[in-house]
């Protein structure tokens, strides 16, 4: 089929057009007679000058008219400036539309210096991340560490690069969870780090994972209950702010590594306290021990324990003594 010409009509529909026009008696059989066209090319023809608004059915059998060429081609011309508006209209709503895509996928991918925040996608990218951060640290390194005992290969790889740190001058204070007061090669690996110079205290849990380099950049997880999602790289004045209060509150309330295990007025460590509030909340064995990072055996041998401390024979009656002996209320001079 060819192309439409400049108003709408294509070469054939032309000429069935001009031939209507000069001859107004001819049918559908004549026109394909004159045009040496079928019957069914010159329907078709018909069909298309019809929507065009240039002929019209007269009521007797294949015997159309063609409209005046002033009328009709006016007529069209309206047509096509009015399809010819709609579509710029719709030009505009998309340049609209795309313009609004653009700036938001901007919002998302703009730079780092820009927007404040930096994602990494993969945990070699946060690896390769983290020795930069402490490579030109040049005051203070703060982090949190949980998870419990922590992995002997990654304190292994981790020697040189915290050795090389503190010997700079850079000060490091890390907060590991108690849990680890019961692995002895994180015990070990954290009073290596101590005779270096660096700070270490452990708490029962830990918000999230993260180090705080300078005071100025921080490294936190995408999702803290999976760091194998990546992590984000934080330079924002408030947020930066905002973590380093978090780190000095819970400092605060750290022990020291060699400092011996104290015990509350009701005679629970920080620890027991911290599993029966976990438990209290709702979470269950296996993620009350995933948050205080120790193993499901360690805390069912912790709750039966404490039951026996209670003098409680199910778990219903031991959350009933809880509360009568107010043992989740915190006493003055309460140790953490």
């Amino acid at each position: 089929m060819t192309s439409p010409g400049p108003v709408g009509l294509d070469p054939f529909g032309e000429a069935v057009y001009r031939t209507m026009l000069l001859h107004p008696e001819l049918d559908a059989h004549g026109l394909a007679a004159r045009l040496e066209a079928s019957e069914q090319e010159i329907r078709e023809a018909l069909d298309r000058l019809a929507d065009l608004a240039l002929t019209r059915p007269t009521g007797s059998g294949d015997h159309w008219r063609a409209v005046n060429p002033e009328r009709g081609l006016a007529t069209l011309l309206a047509h096509q400036e009015a399809e010819a508006a709609r579509r710029q209209l719709e030009m505009e709503r998309s340049r609209a539309a795309m313009a609004g895509l653009i700036a938001e996928y901007a919002s998302v991918h703009a730079p780092t210096e820009q927007r404040g925040i930096e994602v990494i996608s993969s945990l070699d990218q946060v690896r390769d991340r983290l020795i930069q951060l402490a490579s030109d640290a040049t005051a203070e390194v703060l982090s949190f560490a949980p998870g419990g005992p922590q992995p002997a290969q990654v304190m292994e790889a981790s020697r040189t690069l915290d050795q090389e740190t503190l010997e700079r001058g850079v000060r490091m204070r890390t907060v590991y969870q108690d849990s680890v007061r019961n692995d002895p090669p994180t015990v070990q690996y954290a009073r290596w780090l101590h005779g270096l110079g660096g700070a270490i205290r452990t708490a029962p849990t830990l918000p999230l994972r993260m180090i705080l380099v300078d005071n100025a950049t921080a490294i936190v997880p995408i999702d803290p209950e999976d760091p194998r999602k990546g992590a984000v790289v934080l330079h924002s004045p408030g947020v930066i702010a905002a973590l380093r209060a978090l780190f000095d509150q819970v400092w605060e309330q750290a022990r020291p590594l060699g400092e011996t295990a104290q015990r509350d007025p009701h005679g629970l460590t920080g620890q027991e306290r911290e599993l029966l509030r976990l438990l209290a909340e709702g979470l269950t064995d296996e993620r009350a021990g995933q948050r205080l990072g120790v193993s499901l055996r360690t805390v069912r041998r912790m709750m039966a324990d404490l039951m026996v401390r209670m003098d409680a024979r199910s778990r219903f009656q031991a959350g009933i003594q809880v509360a009568a002996l107010g043992w989740l209320e915190a006493p003055e001079g309460a140790a953490t």
